[in-house]
């Protein structure tokens, strides 16, 4: 741990209003409820909900939200200044932050003379004083403020001593915290650095960073303005926002807490990191970032033969944290090329008393070896394998098994399964229609399976993705089909080959389904 643990930032997540705005996203008001939950779960100091002036949605929620009971989190809810000519009192928007009964709220304001003129079309005067009797209006309502300076790095390097006396009029009028925001994300992190640190000498308000990731760098942005004396930020935990997005706090959070010292959540709930941006990536219903530093599935995957046989002796040798700090696993991706250090980690679940050297791992090192040249290719689909070393192992279990199956494709691209199965002596036959083939046979196989098999109800296809073997074949080619699979806790991948694609999506589907069987 570093120097600074006692120094508190407070970490101010705006998923629900920043990150709504991103595109793909849309909340539901339960939706809205349940990330309020995991945030507050999280630690987080500040959930910004919405804005309770723009939608009826966002309304709706706050008056449910009044009943929730939170850990740790304040609900924020966010406006803008008045209107030119307006009092704040006689302000429907600003009436409407009021209504929605949070202790806090997020104010933003014109900090960039240019917006000030040609959007606002307000004099600068009269921008000051909007900032100003907004902030003040809802302190004497008895608010925790934060002001947001929309712009502010821009406005800075444009009009430098307008952008200040922005911060000036919000000081004025009781702002708790100057939040000092690179709207347009093209602000480098030492600038940012370098004026942030100035704020902090100019002001005794507590003095926050809301970065955009535009120039991909609203992490370290967003670090480096704590490392000059900001004590708060803002971002969302998985990154999302609005073009390019927003600081990805479940980067921010353990490179602050975990490498610096700074004390951002509680301790013991560091480990809570990885569910938590991933169970929010399933309400958000977008596939997880497998990139994402700390928290996505590949942040601590490891294929190379050397880096796997180094790691396993000495962690460090490849990893800078450890993967358990922040709630994630270290994987060894399978792979001809990583050999039998790789498939060691899946033995040991089921068969702990094979050794590395022993008759069976050169089997399956061999098996392994030979899928890839005919295709496969499982560093994308470990479940897949695991079924594949449960089989040559005797630790499989069937199922289900299937008779057979029919595919009708119609002119307006809907789809229709009709499958046969038989489970626990039974058969089962269903139908159903879907988008494309693969969503109808999804549907008609959980269909006949989730009455024996209930468990499969919490578990959906979240990718699917389709590679031509060897395109010199044409249509004739063999094609390689990678399914990812969640339930909401555990994300998996499975693969299937074949020269038809109907038979390799069927493959790799069915791995999928009993993957999850095995694992309930």
């Amino acid at each position: 741990m570093g120097e600074h643990m006692n120094n508190k930032i407070e970490i101010f997540d705006t998923t629900l209003r920043d990150g709504a705005q991103g595109e793909g996203v849309n909340f539901s008001v339960v939706d809205k409820l349940d990330i309020v939950s995991a945030l507050d779960g999280l630690g987080v100091a500040y959930i910004e909900a919405g804005n309770p002036g723009s939608n009826q949605k966002d309304l709706a929620f706050f008056e449910r939200a009044q009943g929730m009971r939170l850990k740790s989190a304040r609900l924020v809810a966010f406006g803008s200044t008045t209107r030119r000519g307006v009092p704040p009192k006689h302000d429907q928007n600003c009436l409407s932050l009021l209504d929605a009964n949070t202790e806090c709220v997020a104010i933003f304001g014109k900090s960039w003379d240019m917006h000030v003129k040609q959007v606002l079309r307000a004099e600068l005067g009269e921008n000051l004083s909007m900032v100003e009797d907004t902030v003040r209006f809802f302190r004497e309502a008895g608010k925790e403020v934060f002001f947001d300076a929309e712009h502010f790095f821009d406005g800075f390097k444009h009009n430098r001593e307008y952008a200040l006396k922005v911060l000036e009029a919000a000081a004025r009028g009781g702002a708790d915290c100057l939040v000092l925001c690179d709207t347009n994300g093209g602000c480098f992190p030492d600038r940012i650095y370098e004026l942030t640190g100035r704020v902090c000498t100019l002001f005794q308000t507590r003095v926050g960073i809301h970065c955009h990731n535009d120039c991909g760098m609203a992490a370290a942005g967003s670090v480096m303005a704590v490392k000059a004396g900001a004590c708060h930020v803002q971002g969302t935990l998985n990154g999302i926002g609005e073009r390019c997005g927003n600081a990805a706090l479940s980067t921010v959070i353990p490179n602050l807490q975990e490498k610096l010292g700074y004390a951002c959540i509680p301790a013991g709930n560091m480990a809570r990191l990885t569910e938590t941006a991933r169970a929010i990536a399933e309400t958000t219903n977008l596939a997880p970032d497998a990139k994402a530093p700390f928290v996505g599935v590949s942040a601590f995957a490891h294929k190379g033969g050397m880096h796997i046989d180094g790691v396993s002796k000495i962690s460090r040798s490849f990893e800078h944290v450890a993967p358990e700090s922040v709630g994630n696993k270290r994987r060894f991706l399978t792979s001809e090329m990583s050999g039998r250090g790789a498939i060691m980690p899946i033995l040991r679940k089921y068969a702990p008393n094979i050794s590395k050297d022993s008759k069976e791992a050169a089997e399956l090192a061999g098996i392994l070896k030979k899928l890839e040249f005919e295709g496969y290719q499982y560093e994308a689909a470990e479940a897949s394998f695991e079924l594949v070393a449960r089989r040559h192992l005797g630790h499989g279990r069937s199922f289900f098994d299937l008779i057979s199956y029919r595919i009708i494709n119609e002119q307006d691209n809907t789809s229709s399964a009709l499958i046969k199965l038989r489970v626990d002596g039974k058969e089962e036959v269903t139908a159903a229609d879907g988008s494309g083939p693969v969503h109808a046979m999804d549907r008609a196989l959980r269909k006949a399976l989730e009455m024996f098999y209930p468990n499969l109800k919490k578990m959906r296809l979240i990718d699917y993705k389709v590679r031509v073997l060897e395109s010199r074949d044409a249509t004739a080619a063999r094609v390689r089909v990678l399914i990812q699979s969640t339930d909401g806790a555990e994300v998996w991948g499975t693969v299937g080959v074949s020269a038809n694609i109907i038979d390799a999506s069927w493959k790799a589907l069915t791995d999928s389904i009993e993957y999850k069987l095995l694992k309930g």
